[in-house]
């Protein structure tokens, strides 16, 4: 993903992506407050008489906002990825909303043209909308290919990607000094939520689904706080539950010692968060963890989610809390013993 992301400008796709589809969503309202004064079915082809060939109504309108979609995205998707020369990105981004514009102007132009007729044999376009709405589309779409901005532009990401590349340069420990991972319980844990949560709900989902539903969100926010996002660096440890909610904040300063184990969950009070008698715990399953212990005497115990990333956890916990030690120790400014002076 992260491959794909710097090889596309990420602002150009998501114009790309959102205009046709908004384009669409416009004609088709468009379309529904119409309806009341278009025949049924409507005409989708035409000559010099009138309608030829017929489509109802919701085909006509979803196979329509369908290809404002697909035609917006073939063409407007050309100006994505970054590869492709400047002029070429901005000509295609223009090219697009022409498209995109010219394929809506001319749908609109066909309901036009039957509002008001009791029989689409007898309809037409409606030129005036189509002229209108052709004009402006290659107007915009000139416009557009001449400010969209195709170089790469410095954007806030770029400053935090420099400042993060100058501190590993003049610290190169500093990546070193921090851990990242996600732990889980096991898949068994799960399925069993899943057992004792979908099938009761299903019963009482006959009788009361709102129940059977909250039943169901009770289950599913369960097996999320079975989910943590550890995090360790320089400033201390750091735990959330379900990846948001953070429980465990503790400055390196605060971290005596930690070293890995291998715990039981009942011996913490069980699995998710606990805190009781100065001891919290996170810990999604029994097995490999880092036990913390802190300079006032509490400790707190965190699943390391197998015994090699639990050793690592605690590697930098013990790294960095020695080092926050050193860095906030008061220079020694005592005058130097009679001894020491003398020698």
């Amino acid at each position: 993903m992260g491959k794909f992301l710097d090889a596309v400008d990420t602002k150009a796709l998501r114009f790309a992506i959102g205009f046709p589809v908004l384009l669409a969503a416009g004609f088709a309202v468009c379309a529904a407050l119409l309806r009341p004064d278009l025949p049924e079915p409507l005409a989708v082809m035409w000559n010099n008489d009138g309608g030829t060939a017929f489509a109802p109504f919701p085909a006509f309108v979803g196979g329509g906002a369908a290809l404002i979609v697909l035609i917006g995205w073939l063409v407007l998707l050309q100006a994505v990825p970054l590869s492709r020369p400047t002029v070429m990105r901005r000509i295609m981004m223009g090219a697009g909303l022409t498209v995109s514009l010219f394929v809506t102007s001319v749908l609109a132009a066909a309901l036009v043209g039957q509002a008001g007729v009791a029989d689409a044999r007898e309809s037409s376009v409606d030129v005036i909308v189509l002229a209108s709405g052709s004009g402006a589309a290659l107007s915009l779409g000139v416009i557009i290919g001449f400010v969209f901005k195709a170089d790469h532009q410095w954007t806030p990401e770029d400053d935090r990607a420099l400042q993060r590349a100058l501190e590993q340069e003049l610290d190169p420990d500093l990546a070193g000094d921090s851990v990242r991972f996600w732990v889980h319980a096991r898949s068994s844990v799960f399925v069993m939520i899943a057992i004792a949560s979908l099938f009761p709900a299903s019963l009482i989902a006959i009788a009361v689904p709102w129940l059977g539903a909250l039943l169901v969100a009770a289950a599913v926010v369960g097996a999320a706080f079975l989910f943590a996002r550890v995090t360790a660096d320089r400033s201390g440890l750091r735990v959330f539950l379900a990846g948001i909610l953070r429980v465990i904040d503790v400055p390196a300063t605060a971290i005596s010692a930690a070293h890995p184990a291998d715990v039981r969950a009942a011996d913490y009070g069980g699995w998710g968060y606990r805190n009781h008698d100065g001891t919290a715990a996170v810990l999604v399953s029994s097995g490999p963890a880092v036990v913390v212990r802190k300079t006032d005497g509490h400790r707190l115990a965190v699943s390391g989610g197998n015994p090699d990333s639990a050793a690592l956890l605690a590697e930098v916990l013990t790294r960095v809390a020695a080092r926050a030690r050193r860095d906030t120790r008061p220079p020694d400014t005592r005058p130097p013993a009679q001894g020491d002076a003398e020698a």
